[in-house]
């Protein structure tokens, strides 16, 4: 790999996971300007084309929760990525997920992604299979879960895939940390209140751009479940303003990934803001 990266200098190292196994770890300490983070994101993408020349052999490669690559330099990562992957006919590659709003804007007009292969919307994972992989998971690393303890954490975590695993890992962390053999819903919520803690600052700073409409919209559709939030009783209930000011306000919080639309439902894309906005609001 040394030397198919060419310039580049990676750092390559073993280092365990959570249950224990070896796993390979790659740094890339000499990048520390904008123009080391450049020619490092050329270099790295186009490694799947060189390994794919030198073995004669296809590949896929999978990038996950890849809207995060937004944050990257500016945006310059992401085109440098782009520019590799027309190059590479022997590459497969997949994009995937867990914010669609993000992943939709990714593949606009005006983006490098635009257009450059088929878009599938994936289902949610099954409640029940992600609950049992969870429990599963929590045995083979020695901690015992109480009876529908994944069950628990699915539901809190509202089936999102990125939340899911983030409560769970944060659980089995606490668990570790402590040196307990079983956790409960007691853990739970415990592990919650302090992840809550973590993120007040980040929240707080959210719910204070925006608007009194949209606040009120969004702590609406945390209590109402996202459901009916324009009829009149709705409305009544949690002293909303017209409907259509209404409506203004869900659009809103929908251009700025904070709730997102599932059939006829809205729902907060975070579920760690949906609880505090509930805790905040009782």
């Amino acid at each position: 790999m040394r030397e198919m990266l060419g310039t580049v200098r990676p750092e390559v190292r073993l280092e365990p996971d959570g249950a224990g196994r070896a796993q390979l770890a790659v740094s890339f300490p000499s990048a520390r300007t904008e123009k080391d983070v450049s020619r490092l994101a050329q270099e790295v993408f186009a490694l799947p084309g060189r390994i794919a020349e030198a073995r004669k052999r296809k590949l896929a490669i999978g990038l996950d929760e890849f809207q995060a690559i937004n944050a990257f330099n500016g945006g310059s990562v992401e085109h440098a990525l782009r520019a590799a992957v027309q190059h590479q006919r022997q590459v497969g590659y997949v994009f995937s997920g867990s914010e669609p709003a993000l992943m939709e804007r990714m593949l606009g007009k005006s983006r490098p992604f635009y257009k450059a292969g088929p878009v599938m919307r994936l289902q949610k994972i099954p409640e029940d299979r992600f609950a049992e992989f969870l429990d599963t998971r929590f045995r083979a690393t020695g901690i015992k879960p109480v009876a529908d303890f994944g069950s628990a954490i699915v539901e809190l975590a509202g089936n999102l895939p990125y939340d899911v695993q983030r409560l769970a890992h944060e659980v089995w962390d606490d668990a570790k940390a402590a040196g307990r053999k079983t956790v409960n819903l007691d853990d739970l919520h415990s592990t919650l209140t302090r992840l809550l803690g973590e993120h007040d600052t980040l929240f707080e700073g959210l719910w204070q751009r925006l608007t009194l409409a949209q606040r009120a919209a969004l702590r609406a559709t945390v209590l109402q479940d996202g459901r009916e939030l324009l009829s009149s009783e709705t409305r009544a209930r949690h002293r909303l303003t017209g409907a259509s000011t209404v409506q203004a306000s869900l659009a809103a919080l929908v251009r700025e990934d904070i709730v997102t639309k599932e059939g006829p439902r809205y729902v907060v894309v975070d579920s760690l803001l949906r609880e505090w906005v509930a805790r905040r609001t009782f």
